[in-house]
């Protein structure tokens, strides 16, 4: 099954050259990204008595106070959230390329920001009306808007209020995460459902509509990968694929709501969840902790494919990094060898003091980082896990649509789910590229947050056509700077004649 995939995926491009686009809009070159700021990813190696090791804490502002979750890259930087759930917290950003010796770049604090599970950046180009650099994250009744273009001045737009969430509770009614699929913004609110606002201009969000789960699903992970959307519930076991392909009107998709059952078949309550290429994954937290995953590729019939247990866990976050599986376990960390997803077994723990939620990879180390509890002020600490710098370029795993799709909306976006996190501003309308039937280039908007990356089409598709998507050699980067190193293409049609 996966092999086949895998080689539609690799199949080389045919329109490579800028030149066969002779009239109308044309593509930039796939490296014509913006200049980094910050230096990338470690570029240190460690020796074997180094690794599994921790060998330098992360502190946030003098208003820390050491609820710490996930880190992500951004322009060279690495970006750690200090939030916690009952706000007053901030946002840093690293030089990570010495990584037993990190050095602050830049920072920012707000008492109304609010435990932050995810992060999403975009860049609008110098001729968008709204040009400038974005970053949304929670607030404690909604959402806030940053603009982040320079480091010693970060502004905040918009903390934007939205009816429906409601603090103090951790759980029933807040922000738990959000996915900005530029222009629209997915809002995870727990009992509230999904929030879709229309962010087009960054500084100026509104909100269009709520989705609300009818028998209801307590959201907390949104990932939005093309037309699909994946919610995860907060400590249960349901979870649901929704339709998005009309990005203001999620719709049900028939056999796309479904519970995370272990390899016994008995529904297994997760803490969080996550994606990776075409699967689901699931940090178990009944019973013990560790990982479930559900293959999501087709939406309609969500499929179980492996899981790892970890006797006395309690899972909390989960990521995947080129073949490896990160968990916060609660009392420890883990790391997992998943090269062969359908056989995953333990490599090595980490330890940090406190509520241990979050293991982050970032290329040859990890960020652990407690949520609670922490001891001798470190809620983050740096831990090698890998000798060698990362240096494989990020490689496409799953594209919605799917190729060959037929009778796909006029209003259909593209997703690209990779192996690793992929630095945001190095996916843009160039390095990504959708071409109409008849070889023209199609405008868009691009971005990606942690491994998910998107192309949203600025004008409405042609009916009745063959399209073909590319993710260009030389383009999109991993946090290392290095690209994808070949280009990767399929094909849909539209609905209509």
């Amino acid at each position: 099954m996966y092999a086949s995939f895998f080689f539609l995926l690799s199949c080389q491009s045919t329109k490579t050259d800028d030149s066969s686009v002779d009239m109308g809009y044309q593509y930039p070159p796939a490296t014509d990204m913006p200049t980094l700021r910050g230096a990338g990813g470690p570029i240190t190696s460690f020796q074997d008595s180094e690794l599994w090791t921790n060998c330098s804490p992360l502190y946030g502002g003098e208003n820390d106070d050491l609820h710490h979750n996930l880190v992500v890259p951004y322009r060279g930087h690495m970006v750690m959230p200090w939030i916690p759930e009952w706000g007053r917290g901030g946002v840093s950003f690293f030089d990570i390329s010495n990584p037993c010796s990190p050095q602050k770049e830049g920072e920012f604090y707000h008492e109304r920001l609010r435990e932050s599970h995810a992060l999403s950046f975009i860049k609008l180009p110098e001729d968008d009306p709204y040009a400038g650099e974005y970053l949304a994250l929670s607030g404690i009744l909604g959402i806030q808007m940053w603009e982040v273009s320079d480091l010693e001045n970060m502004t905040l737009l918009n903390y934007m209020q939205i009816p429906g969430v409601f603090y103090p509770d951790s759980y029933t009614r807040v922000v738990l995460s959000l996915f900005w699929q530029y222009p629209y913004l997915y809002v995870g609110a727990a009992d509230n459902g999904v929030y879709i606002l229309d962010a087009t201009n960054p500084a100026e969000p509104e909100l269009v509509n709520q989705y609300i789960f009818d028998p209801p699903l307590r959201v907390a992970g949104v990932f939005a990968i093309g037309n699909t959307l994946l919610a995860s519930s907060a400590e249960g076991s349901d979870a649901a694929l929704l339709d998005i392909s009309d990005p203001i009107n999620p719709q049900p998709i028939g056999g796309g709501r479904f519970q995370s059952h272990d390899g016994n078949g008995d529904a297994k309550e997760a803490y969080h969840a996550n994606v990776a290429g075409p699967w689901a994954l699931f940090a178990r937290k009944e019973g013990g902790g560790g990982v479930i995953v559900y293959d999501i590729s087709e939406p309609s019939t969500p499929t179980f494919v492996s899981d790892v247990f970890t006797e006395g866990g309690n899972g909390g976050y989960v990521f995947y990094d080129e073949g490896y599986l990160f968990l916060g376990d609660s009392h420890w960390a883990k790391i997992f060898d998943a090269t062969d997803i359908t056989n995953i077994f333990e490599i090595g723990t980490g330890d940090l003091p406190g509520d241990l939620d979050t293991i982050t990879p970032y290329g040859n180390i990890a960020v652990l980082s407690v949520d609670d509890d922490a001891e001798e002020g470190i809620a983050s600490t740096v831990m090698p896990w890998s000798k060698e710098p990362d240096t494989a370029g990020p490689i496409p795993l799953y594209i919605n649509p799917n190729d060959n799709a037929q009778n796909i909306p006029l209003t259909a976006r593209i997703g690209i789910s990779f192996n690793e996190m992929v630095e945001p501003t190095s996916v843009f309308p160039g390095s990504v590229r959708l071409y109409d039937g008849s070889g023209l280039a199609v405008e868009g908007w691009a971005s990606a947050q942690e491994n998910v990356a998107y192309f949203t089409p600025k004008e409405l598709l042609k009916a009745g056509q063959q399209y073909t998507i590319q993710i260009m050699e030389g383009g999109i980067r991993d946090i290392n700077n290095t690209p994808v190193q070949q280009t990767y293409e399929q094909t849909f049609h539209t609905i209509g004649q």
